[in-house]
């Protein structure tokens, strides 16, 4: 049934579910925020009932509270998201007026969001991506909302475009249990229409809004705002050489994901530039081994297939570069033919029948032979009936491919010409800039049905079909970033020592467990080696953590800006080894000393010299030495020209020491100006400024663009 009003579907909404509402919305993009904050607001008024909303990763617009750069950033807060509206229960949230009988519980944060939040830190809920629909069942829901798109064509189908992870298998869970939930649709003509498992009868809802969404109610955008930092370059370059051809790619989002596309583009499109780059590293000299064994350096002759819970926008630079082009098909035997190049995708053959059969592939059942069909391997005039195939020209004969009879009959006049409908990526949710988003409304049907949206259940977890996940995700490499590392390969991504959760589980270790179940599989975990703490650096390479998101016996492939610990199948002395090796050289004699302490180093054991110069500004003059090869905004920039100019200003009056700043107290008030210099101060609203602090930030301004 169809709405066109907000208030008349929550009206049904209150009038059909008794008593309490639980509220299930996605993760990310797909919250439908105008109907979530009409039922927000009414819930609000009605102290007799209560309202529970079960959701992930609330987008919230930025503001920046720090002054100097709050002077940048803030009007180009408003710009970009002057058609964004955050909703009403997160602002609540944030700023501790939540009503009482209105309760948010998450199982992701934007990472560091909520720290010190104690609202949204006791009701954190701590959960693998894949447990999430279980788990939001267990919690009592009864209404499951959440965005869709709509292609106009007339048809009975709907996409659930961004958000098609976990929403089906909430709603399948509570039918099965036979307990009451309303699903809820709501059309937003800005998101894609997406294909696989995305795509779904229009029946399949209770309810489907289709009010003209209100201007103030577009889509979350992610800009571009900061650089690729040196240090996230240097991870990405070393990432690029573990990616084998011809294998799988999970990534996530950020400056790191951005890097690796970087360098993968780098690789496919400049190979002799990227191999100098290579050698400015010693990458070769330092990781041939592991690079030879897991990963290569040459351009990509038979692609990659991307099995990611997360679509973000890298891939679509992938798959516009032509790297993201390995088909998968969603037959089992018919991916292993494909994977031991026993099927040409492009002409089926006699041969291709009889491979099926030697595979193990006896009778047909209807949705093999769906399946098959629908991938080209038996063409359309094909039928299946009741374990029997008929061919065009009416004949009935079994549906044994073991069967000669059978097989020559196929051969002669069922067998498809060549494969078709491969997909090169199935995501479970995609999130990006409001570019990426249309870049996908503009693709052809034809290529964005190559770009697979589906459950997490399938693609974080090889449990839902064993056999065909482990012949699509051939040489896969799962790469995820975490907080530190302790020197025992325990890895703590989502929380600190205190308990405080910084971001969440997510999917993180359903990739790492899956990993280490694949044939050929590697986990990759990407840690800068250090960060600043106040005024402060300290190591995120340390000996002891007290919060562990992978523990040890899960331990694979670690990469810092220094370099690759190859953990894998290794005794606990060889990984303190390795991960010494690329742990911030100011702090590796500290990290030797407990591990010898504890018995754990051998006493003799000293670091190697090439590993002594792990240092910021080594890796700084490395990357700064490649010039254009690895860009501060590979993929765009949201600031104007001047905003770049502003930042890049402010970001020199922050580097500034006091004594510098001391001599630009007693320059001269004014040494002439300059159109540039004026335009900038006038954004930052300094032409004029009042105040002892804006004036001496104004004066240091001049006296950076002066110079």
């Amino acid at each position: 049934m169809s709405f066109t009003e907000v208030n008349e579907l929550v009206d049904r909404i209150l009038e059909q579910v008794d008593g309490d509402i639980v509220l299930a919305l996605p993760l990310g993009l797909g919250k439908p925020v105008a109907l979530v904050d009409a039922l927000y607001r009414r819930i609000a008024e009605q102290q007799q009932r209560s309202l529970t909303i079960l959701t992930a990763l609330s987008l919230e617009r930025p503001v920046e509270h720090d002054p100097i750069p709050a002077r940048l950033l803030n009007p180009v807060f408003d710009r970009l998201y002057a058609n964004y509206t955050e909703p009403q229960y997160l602002r609540d949230e944030r700023q501790g007026c939540l009503p009482s009988n209105i309760t948010i519980k998450e199982f992701y944060f934007k990472p560091g969001s909520r720290l010190g939040h104690e609202q949204a830190q006791r009701h954190y809920i701590s959960s693998n991506y894949t447990f999430a629909p279980r788990d939001v069942a267990a919690q009592g829901c009864n209404v499951v909302m959440q965005l869709l798109a709509d292609d106009s064509d007339g048809a009975d189908t709907l996409s659930m475009s961004c958000n098609p992870d976990t929403s089906l298998e909430l709603v399948n869970i509570l039918r099965e249990q036979q307990k009451p939930v309303m699903h809820i649709g709501v059309i937003h003509p800005d998101l894609p229409y997406m294909y696989g498992d995305a795509e779904i009868a229009a029946e399949a809802f209770d309810y489907v809004l289709r009010e003209r969404v209100p201007s103030q109610y577009g889509l979350f955008s992610v800009p571009y705002l900061a650089p690729i930092s040196a240090a996230d370059y240097a991870i990405g370059v070393h990432v690029s050489t573990l990616i084998a051809d011809g294998g799988t790619l999970q990534l996530g989002i950020g400056a790191m994901g951005d890097a690796i596309v970087q360098a993968l583009l780098l690789r496919h499109q400049q190979p002799n530039k990227y191999r100098q780059l290579l050698s400015r590293f010693e990458l070769l000299e330092r990781y041939g081994s592991v690079i030879a064994e897991s990963g290569g350096i040459q351009p990509f002759h038979e692609g990659l297939y991307g099995a990611t819970e997360m679509f973000v926008e890298g891939f679509f630079h992938l798959f516009t570069a032509g790297i993201l082009k390995r088909e998968v098909y969603d037959f089992w035997a018919l991916q292993q033919l494909v994977n031991n190049k026993k099927c040409n995708p492009l002409s089926l053959s006699a041969q291709n029948v009889i491979d099926m059969a030697e595979a193990g592939v006896r009778e047909l059942r209807g949705k093999d032979f769906d399946t098959l069909q629908y991938h080209g391997f038996f063409n359309d005039e094909t039928q299946y009936s009741e374990g029997h195939l008929i061919s065009p020209f009416g004949e009935r004969f079994s549906a044994n491919l073991a069967n000669p009879d059978s097989q020559k009959k196929i051969v002669a006049s069922c067998l498809g010409a060549n494969l078709r409908n491969g997909k090169v990526l199935h995501g479970g949710f995609f999130l990006g800039n409001a570019k990426f988003y249309q870049a996908l409304v503009d693709l052809p049907a034809l290529e964005r049905q190559k770009l697979a949206m589906s459950g997490v259940d399938k693609i974080n977890q090889l449990d839902v079909n064993p056999r065909l996940f482990k012949a699509q995700r051939q040489r896969a490499r799962f790469i995820n970033t975490g907080l530190n590392v302790s020197l025992n390969g325990a890895v703590a991504s989502d929380t600190l020592e205190n308990g405080q959760v910084v971001s969440g589980v997510g999917g993180q270790y359903n990739f790492v467990a899956m990993a280490h179940q694949l044939p050929g599989g590697r986990s990759i975990l990407m840690i800068r080696a250090s960060r600043n703490q106040g005024k402060n650096t300290v190591s995120n390479v340390l000996w002891h953590y007290a919060s562990c998101t992978i523990p040890r016996h899960l331990r694979d492939i670690v990469v810092t800006e220094y370099g690759i610990a190859d953990l894998r199948s290794k005794s606990d002395e060889e990984v303190i080894k390795a991960l010494i090796k690329i742990a911030d050289s100011r702090f590796q004699s500290e990290l030797m000393t407990q591990a010898k302490e504890a018995g754990k180093l051998d006493k003799n054991w000293h670091i190697p010299q090439e590993y002594k110069n792990n240092l910021p500004a080594t890796i700084q003059a490395l990357v700064g030495e490649v010039g254009q090869c690895l860009p501060a905004y590979p993929f765009g920039c949201d600031f104007t020209e001047l905003e770049l100019e502003s930042a890049r200003a402010l970001q020199q009056v922050a580097g500034m020491s006091v004594g510098q700043k001391l001599l630009a107290l007693l320059w001269s008030p004014f040494k002439g100006s300059s159109p540039q210099a004026d335009a900038i101060l006038a954004r930052l609203d300094l032409s004029k400024p009042e105040g002892f602090s804006p004036r001496l930030l104004a004066k240091l301004l001049r006296r950076v663009l002066r110079s």
